[in-house]
């Protein structure tokens, strides 16, 4: 089965709120590392800067955002950081594969030299897609850092974006 994964704007700022709001408190706290009221998450969403960082999406089959991955460009570091989430219902599916690849050819393409993701030790789903991506992972202190170095931009990396 093919996942569509598409980019997210400005526009599309109610959507991710939705989406964010339908996790539980457990999955908030697993994907930020804190819990998160509904308020913090509309600031959340409200400051993704898209000039920057970029954001991806996978709709479900009633055309309502079910998943999101925000890459978080550092350019003064040059590495990115990717956070994502999937509604529960959606999981097993393959869309958190999908747009934690998706982050990283938009990393790879920006000429990015590291793609990482932090999460809590506990996030056994988060742990999960960074090993079957490839990245290293560093347990320290109950929580998990993933690297993966990057290959360098190519036209073919590119085309495939």
């Amino acid at each position: 089965m093919i996942t569509v994964v598409q980019k997210l704007s400005s526009v599309q700022r109610s959507e991710m709120f939705r989406h964010l709001k339908t996790l539980a408190a457990e999955d908030r706290r697993l994907r930020f590392g804190t819990y998160m009221l509904d308020g913090a998450l509309e600031q959340y969403v409200s400051r993704i800067d898209f000039a920057r960082d970029k954001v991806f999406g996978v709709y479900g089959d009633d055309l309502r955002l079910v998943g999101m991955a925000h890459v978080a460009l550092d350019r003064t570091r040059r590495y990115a950081e990717l956070g994502l989430s999937v509604e529960p219902s959606q999981r097993g599916k393959g869309y958190g594969l999908a747009l934690l690849n998706r982050g990283q050819l938009s990393a790879v393409t920006r000429g990015y030299a590291t793609l990482f993701m932090h999460c809590l030790a506990e996030n056994k789903i988060m742990i999960h897609l960074a090993r079957k991506a490839g990245l290293k992972l560093v347990i320290e202190h109950g929580e998990v850092d993933a690297l993966l170095e990057l290959e360098a931009t190519s036209h073919a990396a590119v085309a495939r974006e």
